[in-house]
Formats: structure tokens, C-alpha cells, sequence
């Protein structure tokens, strides 16, 4: 095994802020100083990249055969509840039309967008349900009523859980490596490690990928589709903007703003959720987290750098999402499953397993974690098959604080 290595001193120069395309120009280099391997590793908890004692199928074999299967209606019963809270508070926000009650609604209907997508996440996973029809013809209803290109990110999504954990071939929320981060300009650093800029990032990536990447999630001739997977791509973008003209419609026949407030500000509310839970699942631990590169990488050892996150009141209203390691590991269980698959695998899983942080009935407590782990979670090394993120003490005076 490959320890972590040491790090050589970063430079910071203008490229990849987020994928926005606009921070590409080059500018004035500047060089901090070298982060000690004695800090970057003292967070590490030394279990979290050993190789786990057990196999995938000592996992698989602790879990109950009947969280595996199923169930169509239950699935759909999910979806038809959503829908109507969905309908219900778009009614009582127009006919209120009231600025007391506008921020509510824009709370409460942009969770429930968050919550439509994860409705959608499982059709595209195949949990929905068995058949192959009505998963896609589900998940395109919820995801292009939301703006999510279903396919277009099924696949790129796919691609994430194969590779999680893997610095090389991950897809969502991967660390930056040296070089690329020596390739950013100091708005560009902090644009992306600055709150709330990261929680805007979800439609900038759909677009343009991940800085260091290309390719569009709306392009079938994107390098992140096989030949076999294009007229998939075209579908779902036939259907976004399709979705998109219907938006364009309402806001003619209605006016821009009751449109803005209707939909626009919740669907801002639901992209900031989907930032801030996929990054949380996948950094901000109390102790450092490992990525891998080569041969130390494996697919049980990726997922088992994944973070449960516990939500409070809405772990039901987004169908328990925060039980994200049983769900890397075995994306095949149905969302309502996950509760009972994940208790009954922390057997197995000991050490390797991190129990999340309770929540109030409200989770505000993951703010925090967001807000630090921005701060200390910058890059990793260009070398090395075992490496945990390193700060740079120079951007939003993050030497003052010790990594998480």
C-alpha cells in the first residue's frame, strides 16, 4: 500500500472556478506555503484507508433478502404523495399571494423539488421499481419537471457510484488534484470554496462538467456517453426542453414574476439542496476521508468513503437519502429500504461504518460542517494512491484551522 505522501508547494494561477467557462484566463501565479504532512495527515483516522476485513458480499449477505425487492406501487404511492403537496402548496401560494407567506413556500415547495428528484435518482438507479419502462418513463416525468436531463444524468450519475472515491475516474464532487488547483486565480478559489457559490453549482455542471473535465450532459456527442447511449440523451433533452418551453409559455400567459416566484425561486431552493447533500455525503467528516488512485482502489473501499448524514425532520420528506453508504454500496435497494439495510449491515461494517451526527428537527448543524469544510478541503497530491485533502493556508485563512 501506498502511504499518503507528502505535498509539494501549490501555485495558484486563473482557471476552473466551478466549469464556468469564463474562468479560464491566466493571471499572476502566486505560491503559499506548503501545507506539513504532519497536519494534513493528524485529522486521518489510519482505519478509514486500510483495506476493510470483510468482502462486499459479507455486506450483501447481513442485509434482509426482502429490502432488496421492489415494489412498483410503493414507488408510485411516493410519487403521487409528492405530487399533491407539490399542487397544494402551489394553490395556496397563489391564492394567498402573500409576502408573508412567499418565504415559506419557497422553503417548503423548493424541499419538495429535492424531493421529486430523488424520486427521479431512483428510477434512474433501477430501484423504482423492475420494469425498465416505467422507471424511465417515471423518472422523465419527475426530472424534466425540475429540470434535470433524466438520461443525460442517469448515466453520468452511474458513472459516480462505479468510481466513487477514485480521484482519477469519479464524476461528482471529486477533489481537485494539484495541478488543476495550481491552474485557479484567487476569485476563482474562492468562488468555489465561498459559500453559497457551491450551492449554485448543480446547473453549471450539468452544462460543462467538473473543472478538469469536459463534455454536457444535454450533448449526446458528450464524452460522457457511449455510442449506445445517444438516443437516450437526445430523449431526455427533447424532454428539458420541452419543460423549458412550457415554463417560457406560463411566464407569457401569467407574467415573468408570478412564474419567478411559482417556480423559479423553488427550483433555486431544490438546486442548493442537491448541492449541499451530495457534497455532504462525500466530505466534511470529522476525520479525514480517503481518495484513491491504481490498485488501492476498489469499489467497497470508495463507497465505504461515503458519509451518512442524518436530516431530522426530513429524512421522510426526501426519502432518506441520508443513508447514503448502504446506498453507494447497493444502489439497487429502494429508498425505503435503506433504514432498516443500513442497521442491519453496521454489524459487518464496524469501525468502517461513521455513525451521523443527530439532528435537530431541522438539520442547521450541516451548515457548519458545509462552511468548514470548504475552508480545509482544497486539493490532493498529483501523486500518490492514497491521499486525503490538504488546505491551502492562504485562501479564507484557513491555516488557522486544522483540516476535517
Amino acid at each position: 500500500m501506498t502511504a499518503p505522501s507528502s505535498f509539494p508547494r501549490p501555485r495558484i494561477s486563473l482557471r476552473h472556478l466551478l466549469p464556468w467557462p469564463w474562468a479560464v484566463a491566466s493571471s499572476r501565479k502566486v505560491a503559499p506555503p506548503a501545507v506539513p504532512v504532519k497536519e494534513e495527515n493528524e485529522a486521518a483516522d489510519s482505519r478509514s484507508w486500510m483495506p476493510p476485513p470483510f468482502k462486499i458480499g459479507d455486506v450483501r449477505a447481513a442485509i434482509p433478502s426482502h429490502c432488496w425487492i421492489k415494489n412498483p406501487w410503493r414507488s408510485l404511492s411516493y410519487v403521487l404523495r409528492d405530487a399533491v403537496i407539490v399542487a397544494a402548496l402551489a394553490l395556496a401560494a397563489a391564492r394567498l399571494d402573500s409576502w408573508a407567506f412567499w418565504p415559506v413556500y419557497w422553503i417548503a415547495q423548493g424541499t419538495m423539488f429535492w424531493a421529486i428528484f430523488v424520486l427521479g435518482h431512483d428510477c434512474g438507479h433501477g430501484s423504482f421499481s423492475n420494469s425498465v419502462w416505467l422507471n424511465n418513463l417515471v423518472g422523465h416525468l419527475l426530472h424534466s419537471s425540475i429540470l434535470v436531463p433524466y438520461h443525460g444524468w442517469r448515466i453520468s450519475h452511474k458513472t459516480h457510484h462505479q468510481n466513487h472515491g477514485n480521484v482519477d475516474k469519479d464524476e461528482s464532487w471529486h477533489p481537485l488534484t494539484e495541478k488543476v488547483y495550481r491552474g485557479m486565480d484567487s476569485t476563482s478559489r474562492k468562488m468555489r470554496f465561498t459559500a453559497p457559490f457551491p450551492l449554485f453549482a448543480f446547473p453549471v455542471y450539468l452544462w460543462w462538467r467538473s473543472p478538469g473535465k469536459e463534455g454536457s450532459h444535454f450533448l449526446p456527442s458528450s464524452s460522457l456517453f457511449h455510442p449506445n447511449e445517444k438516443q437516450d440523451v437526445i430523449v431526455s433533452t427533447v424532454c428539458w426542453s420541452a419543460m423549458v418551453l412550457l415554463l417560457l409559455y406560463l411566464a407569457w400567459v401569467f407574467g415573468p414574476l408570478p412564474m419567478l416566484k411559482l417556480y423559479g425561486v423553488p427550483n433555486l431552493v431544490f438546486i442548493m439542496w442537491l448541492d449541499l447533500v451530495t457534497y455532504l455525503h462525500h466530505h466534511g467528516h470529522g476525520q479525514k476521508l480517503p481518495w484513491y488512485r491504481g490498485k488501492e482502489w476498489s469499489y467497497l473501499r470508495g463507497g465505504l468513503t461515503t458519509v451518512d448524514r442524518d436530516y431530522g425532520w426530513i429524512n421522510n420528506i426526501h426519502h432518506d437519502i441520508g443513508t447514503h453508504v448502504i446506498h453507494h454500496l447497493f444502489p439497487q435497494i429502494p429508498h425505503y429500504n435503506l433504514v432498516e439495510a443500513t442497521r442491519a449491515a453496521k454489524p459487518v461494517l464496524g469501525s468502517y461504518y461513521r455513525e451521523p451526527e443527530k439532528s435537530w428537527p431541522l438539520p442547521c448543524h450541516l451548515f457548519a460542517t458545509l462552511l468548514r469544510s470548504l475552508r480545509v478541503d482544497h486539493f490532493v497530491s498529483d501523486e500518490g494512491d492514497v491521499v486525503f485533502y490538504q488546505t491551502d493556508p492562504q485562501l479564507q485563512g484557513a491555516g488557522h484551522h486544522k483540516s476535517n
